[in-house]
């Protein structure tokens, strides 16, 4: 029996797998070792539901987080398994690396994850390389839902919002500045809290001015995170994660104008990574 997770920020999606068939599937919240400490993550998947049934059972446990980028912030993850699934052996790394086995197609590509934050890598079916470093939600995250909403919320506090969106964000939230700097500032998991106002990105995103936000963000996110990859014109590039999905339409031409070739564009990847786990772990030749 193996378990499998791919966790941004925000969600975490589990699925239990026995004898090459998912047994259980649920979504808890997100693991990210920048923000968790080892207790919180304990918590987490303590918190999975019907899967806490099974957790003895379980002979390996394959976890991809956000966050997850060196040994030691993998070493939080690991410990936090060991307290709550303590007979499994525990292989922990970054989510990129779920989006690129997730999307592989047999031939190397570019793999991108769009979602609460940003990031990318090359995969050639052994390595996955990186050209530019994840930096998180104050350094990048470009085109990730909390740099957007990090946009929007300067625009409303400095007054740049177009005033028809000005007014219909005001009476749908309501917030004053105070509020929005302490849950910058001061609360826990800022970066959860400004890629929250996506929905209203999303509700609105037919005005110009959300569509030359969306068409910037995909296109520094590209410069900065595609196009370093010398072979960027002449293989394919997937996305994961809730942005990329939500807002292909706009990500595409972006992409076409920089002569990327769009791949696979998927919301949540984990049922495409738990086939690529299934013919590894029960279909070995």
């Amino acid at each position: 029996m193996i378990l499998i997770g791919i966790s941004g920020s925000t969600k975490c999606d589990w699925r239990l797998v026995e004898d090459a068939k998912i047994l259980k599937q649920v979504s808890t919240g997100g693991i990210n070792p920048f923000f968790h400490s080892e207790e919180k993550i304990a918590e987490t998947i303590k918190s999975a539901g019907e899967l806490a049934n099974h957790f003895n059972a379980i002979e390996v446990a394959f976890i991809y987080s956000a966050g997850c980028g060196s040994k030691s912030l993998q070493s939080i993850v690991k410990r936090a398994l060991s307290k709550v699934i303590p007979k499994a052996h525990h292989y922990v790394n970054h989510d990129i690396v779920a989006s690129a086995l997730a999307t592989y197609e047999g031939v190397p590509n570019i793999s991108c994850i769009l979602g609460t934050g940003s990031n990318s890598c090359y995969f050639d079916g052994d390595i996955v390389r990186q050209e530019t470093p994840a930096l998180d939600y104050i350094l990048g995250d470009q085109g990730g839902g909390s740099y957007y909403g990090k946009k929007l919320l300067n625009a409303y506090l400095y007054k740049k919002l177009p005033s028809d969106l000005h007014d219909t964000f005001s009476a749908k939230y309501n917030l004053t500045k105070d509020e929005i700097l302490e849950n910058v500032y001061m609360k826990p998991y800022a970066n959860v809290y400004l890629a929250s106002f996506m929905k209203f990105i999303e509700e609105h995103k037919e005005h110009e001015y959300f569509q030359s936000m969306l068409q910037k963000g995909m296109s520094e996110f590209m410069d900065l995170y595609i196009t370093p990859f010398s072979k960027h014109q002449t293989i394919k590039t997937h996305f994961t994660g809730a942005i990329s999905y939500i807002f292909q339409d706009i990500l595409k031409p972006v992409a076409e104008q920089k002569g990327i070739l769009v791949g696979q564009i998927i919301k949540e990847p984990i049922d495409d990574l738990v086939q690529y786990h299934i013919k590894k772990h029960y279909q070995k030749s």
